[in-house]
């Protein structure tokens, strides 16, 4: 237990001083808390023993002042106890707020920094459950748990070292019970991490199939498969609930076995320490702290069952954490700036080697240059390499092998801002964002008045489109950009990428949502977008291609033909066929 308990804490050394206020604030109170005790029997003893008793050795000869004391005492007593029991809540939840907030953003950056290949191997649901649930376990132990293992220790040695004073023998009795207590608490604990490490990854299974519909849930209406569904659904919660009620039933068993042993000491402590009393080998008020405190002494112990709880789901949330976290970061930054003022867009890619996980490799030795401020189009069958080689030069993915440069320079040696930055993105699948239109064309370029976004959307063939809204560029697009149709959305996108000015434009089937009246359209704002810019398009629709410069021919990541559009109907290849087959003149 401590082992990991350890781990943990260590990942908390930039709050040192925030754990060391708040675990001298937890012991303060629990002696506080502990000292009512003493006071009773102290109070026994001077109803018992009176100008006599213990208080009246320290000059308070009569009865009624050493109560009044007693009663000064406990009054002070209270106060403090609150006052530590306020300090210690303030800084343990205050720490446990930081520390989520902390968590969360550190987990989230390190995704945001993990290459293509990373994330496809993860479910969005099960980065969801660990940035929220996982982090949100572990501000729950740390709101509470650690207070608790802190002042269930100083109760043990406080209460041991007073039981040891007033009687040895009592005190070995006493405690006897500890160890079993003890070897039950950690015996549950071992039983209890492989459940509780079950339950969070069935928990991340749940989150995992709800985001998959709630994305889905056209389909789903769809197909009418929402039963079928709803099935899937109420499996996997039924896993969930499988995975907690054995953990519940381990957890729940532990109380029941402690209390025998606490039952043990108190028996002990009241028969024993009763005629140690009688024979008056110790005080009657000695004798009524100890029954008092038996239960002080191993009652908490009982606690270590909630505790130990709340510890291994939050070390499970914890393992969950710490195992995305050292995920390695393959895309590495660079040290060098792209200057953009500089920049001519010449794009070259030398001798690549490339495979995706488990596949067979994709690009063997590829070399292809795109000269700046030419427009090269890509076309080739699904699987041929196109999207790959835009997921490359936007460093989404780094190449096995060989090199990918810019103006001659490797594009592994600049920062992934500057080298994003001079790059503008449309892809087939277009992201809107939960906002306004105008949010959502200026995303990247936040800076940009209205006149400039309005000038990007005219070049999108959009400005229309949006100036006949009730709210214009103010209309709120809705989750994912729902509320608008494919085309708009696309439109939107091809705005976004405008307004950013870059030196190098990709498009990514960026016409495939759009009708013929608007794609052509937005032909004609490419040719004038193309102008003193490096721009590649891929597209299934060759139409979109006719503007450009030169035509790349892929299959299986191979340029079988290149050409402009003219040479390579000539030429009568792949292209002609292709070309002959979405006009009809066959």
């Amino acid at each position: 237990m401590f082992g990991r308990l350890g781990l943990f804490l260590n990942s908390l050394k930039q709050h040192k001083s925030s754990v060391q206020r708040g675990t001298i604030f937890s012991i303060t109170n629990k002696l506080f808390d502990i000292a009512p005790e003493a006071l009773i029997g102290m109070a026994v003893d001077v109803v018992v023993r009176k100008e006599r008793s213990f208080l009246a050795e320290f000059g308070l000869s009569s009865p009624s002042s050493q109560l009044i004391f007693l009663g000064v005492c406990t009054l002070g007593i209270w106060i403090f106890e609150s006052l530590f029991e306020y300090l210690y809540q303030m800084q343990w939840r205050g720490l446990a707020q930081k520390v989520q907030h902390e968590l969360r953003v550190q987990a989230y950056s390190h995704i945001q920094k993990l290459d293509q290949r990373s994330l496809d191997q993860m479910s969005s649901g099960q980065l969801m459950s660990t940035l929220n649930e996982d982090v949100n376990q572990l501000e729950r132990f740390l709101d509470d748990g650690i207070n608790s293992i802190l002042q269930v220790t100083t109760s043990v040695l406080v209460i041991g070292a007073i039981f040891v004073y007033i009687s040895p023998l009592i005190a070995a009795f006493a405690i006897a019970p500890m160890p079993l207590i003890l070897w039950g608490a950690f015996y549950f604990q071992k039983k209890l991490a492989p459940l509780y490490a079950s339950v969070r990854e069935q928990a991340g299974q749940i989150s995992a199939r709800l985001a998959n519909n709630l994305g889905g849930i056209l389909t789903i209406k769809a197909y009418s498969t929402e039963d079928f569904e709803a099935t899937r659904l109420e499996h996997a919660s039924q896993r969930y609930l499988q995975s907690n009620a054995k953990a519940i039933a381990t957890s729940s068993a532990f109380i029941p076995i402690i209390r025998m042993g606490i039952l043990a000491g108190f028996i002990v402590t009241l028969i024993l320490g009763g005629h140690l009393a009688l024979k008056g080998t110790i005080p009657v008020g000695s004798y009524g702290v100890l029954v008092f405190l038996t239960q002080r002494l191993l009652w908490p112990l009982t606690g270590l069952a909630q505790t130990f709880n709340l510890y291994e789901r939050s070390m499970a949330s914890y393992q969950r954490i710490q195992s995305l976290l050292s995920i390695p970061i393959v895309i590495k930054q660079g040290e060098n700036t792209l200057d953009s003022a500089s920049l001519q867009g010449e794009v070259h890619f030398k001798n690549v080697d490339f495979c995706y996980s488990n596949r067979d490799p994709l690009f063997t030795n590829f070399s292809l240059k795109i000269p700046a401020g030419k427009t090269m189009g890509f076309v080739g069958s699904t699987g041929s390499g196109k999207s790959s080689l835009i997921k490359l030069l936007l460093r989404l993915y780094d190449p096995d092998a060989g090199t990918i440069e810019i103006d001659g320079q490797e594009i592994c040696k600049f920062s992934l801002s500057s080298h994003r930055g001079n790059i503008g993105y449309v892809g087939q699948e277009v992201f809107l964002f939960d906002g306004t239109i105008a949010e959502n064309i200026s995303y990247g370029s936040f800076n940009s008045s209205q006149s400039e976004i309005e000038n990007a959307a005219r070049m999108a063939e959009v400005h229309e489109f949006i100036q006949q809204l009730p709210l214009g560029y103010q209309t709120q697009v809705g989750e994912r950009g729902m509320q608008l149709s494919g085309g708009q959305r696309q439109r939107i996108s091809i705005a976004r990428a405008v307004l950013k000015n870059p030196k190098i434009l990709i498009f990514d089937e960026a016409t495939s949502a759009v009708d013929n009246e608007t794609e052509s359209a937005i032909q004609k704002s490419l040719s004038a977008l193309a102008k003193g810019r490096t721009m590649v398009l891929v597209a299934h629709r060759l139409s979109t291609l006719s503007i450009a410069d030169s035509i790349c021919v892929l299959e299986k990541g191979r340029v079988i033909e290149l050409g402009s559009h003219e040479f390579l109907l000539k030429k009568q290849g792949v292209y002609a066929g292709l070309w002959k087959l979405q006009t009809g003149s066959i």
